[in-house]
């Protein structure tokens, strides 16, 4: 009686450090890899370099066509880009441009 008392006790401390090493096992596998865990945190980071690579070429971007519409501002007509505008826009071309014409394959 004395034996099987004593194996029920040591049974149940195993028991309860099994389970208590499971849930830090489970906490500590779920802060590596869970949603917001590190491999998240890296993955977040690559991500914030690709868009804040993506805002600086868009903003370039933004500047050239800043650049371009103001040489169409009323106050201050660029006439290179007023020409070049109304040929595209209107299909003109100088009679002393050379135009070479490419054949569609």
């Amino acid at each position: 009686m004395v034996s099987r008392a004593r194996l029920k006790s040591i049974l149940t401390g195993l028991a309860l450090y099994a389970m208590a090493a499971a849930i830090v096992g489970y906490f500590g596998v779920n802060a590596y890899t869970g949603k917001y865990g590190l491999n998240a945190r890296q993955e977040l980071d690559q991500e914030i370099i690709a868009l804040t690579s993506e805002l600086a070429q868009l903003k370039r971007e933004r500047a050239r066509s800043e650049q371009r519409v103001s040489l169409l501002r009323s106050e201050k007509i660029d006439p290179d880009m007023l020409d070049e505008r109304a040929r595209f826009q209107l299909d003109y071309v100088n009679p002393h441009d050379l135009v070479r014409m490419i054949p569609a394959n």
